[in-house]
């Protein structure tokens, strides 16, 4: 696919692409991608963004040891050795890192890089639950954000320059969302690897050529006929899903089974809701980002993402469910004891609980466990 071979292109000469960017006097925003970070407000001021995606890189959960007790989640435990140890050259190039405190997890994290790096580090708080205060207090942090990247970029942030970001965000949710309900078809004309690699490029990529390839790539997969898919439809889900970790993928596909649908806090971009442009534009972020997204496991109550789940799950006429959480991560943990039953009850549905610290030595251990479960799917 063209499209994607032009991405492709554009990620390998990245780092360069930000140097130079930096040279001329743009400003390189990083953030923990859990998807509560606004990526306009730093587009609004001329800054990019750029979500700090990779994981699954067990040497680096393995850095982090002399830094972090070792029950922290697998992704906080692998950032800090990315962190630590410099390998990980976005972190490198970034002038503020941008944390929205989530949980301790994501604290931690904070915490270790902030005394033991020179990065410069902005937190604010996502608070649990959805109501007003809770609303009021996220859209004061965004608010603190905006004066944060005004003052870092000496650019003001105006109305028109918001809109104008807003407006081309929405346009990458709206291509990932058109491109994701595709699957939905008894052919599925876009892989799951691929999809997940189009969505973690999208952290990392020039937004306006990002939403240039989504844009051609579904041109050409409209197209295209999809060859007959008859294989088990598989929804994947759990707490994240990061760049570089692609061993359900690998161990599903080995098994004769297809990712059709994903849904993960951290590692997958939201693209289900779209910012409003009319009225006071901080709040249709805040709106967008934290009222109307489906909400984590540790938020509560936390039904809404299972419900969420059991509706993905019926729409897009999947077989079974494969859960995939990081070890120690304890929320979507307590969930996989009874999501499996709630998604029985409402659909007859199975579903498989699988738990990975990025280690290679559980690859074993994780394969023989899928490739029972597609062959239980298909029969």
């Amino acid at each position: 696919m063209r499209a994607m071979k032009k991405l492709l292109a554009h990620l390998k000469d990245r780092i360069a692409e930000l140097g130079k960017s930096r040279e001329e006097g743009r400003k390189v925003i990083g953030y923990i991608p859990g998807g509560y970070m606004p990526e306009e407000i730093a587009l609004a001021c001329k800054a990019i963004p750029i979500g700090w995606i990779h994981g699954g890189d067990y040497s680096m959960v393995e850095l982090a040891e002399p830094y972090i007790c070792h029950w922290m989640d697998t992704f906080c435990r692998a950032k800090i050795g990315y962190g630590v140890s410099g390998k990980d050259p976005y972190f490198n190039i970034m002038d503020l890192l941008v944390v929205p405190m989530t949980d301790n997890h994501i604290r931690a994290v904070m915490d270790v890089l902030a005394y033991n790096t020179d990065i410069d580090i902005f937190p604010y708080g996502v608070p649990h639950t959805k109501d007003d205060c809770a609303f009021a207090y996220y859209l004061d942090g965004l608010v603190r954000l905006k004066s944060r990247l005004e003052e870092l970029t000496g650019v003001e942030l105006t109305d028109s320059s918001l809109r104008e970001a807003i407006l081309l965000c929405n346009r990458e949710r709206d291509l990932f969302r058109k491109i994701s309900l595709m699957r939905k078809m008894g052919q599925v004309p876009l892989n799951s690897e691929d999809f997940v690699f189009l969505n973690h490029a999208s952290f990392l990529a020039e937004k306006d050529l990002m939403v240039e390839v989504l844009e051609s790539l579904y041109n050409e997969l409209r197209a295209q006929e999809a060859p007959p898919q008859e294989d088990p439809r598989i929804l994947l889900t759990g707490s994240t899903l990061a760049l570089g970790d692609n061993k359900i993928h690998e161990i599903v596909k080995k098994a004769g089974g297809t990712i059709v649908i994903e849904e993960f806090a951290e590692g997958i971009r939201p693209y289900w809701e779209n910012v409003n442009t009319d009225g006071n534009l901080m709040e249709s972020l805040a709106e967008c980002y934290f009222s109307r997204r489906v909400a984590p496991a540790w938020f509560r109550p936390g039904r809404e993402r299972l419900d969420f789940l059991v509706k993905l799950a019926i729409e897009f006429n999947v077989s079974g469910v494969i859960w995939y959480h990081l070890m120690f991560r304890e929320s979507y943990k307590i969930e996989s004891y009874y999501f499996p039953e709630i998604l029985r009850k409402q659909t007859g549905l199975p579903v498989i609980v699988v738990e990975s610290d990025y280690s290679p030595n559980e690859m074993g251990s994780l394969q023989t466990r899928i490739e029972a479960f597609i062959e239980m799917v298909r029969e």
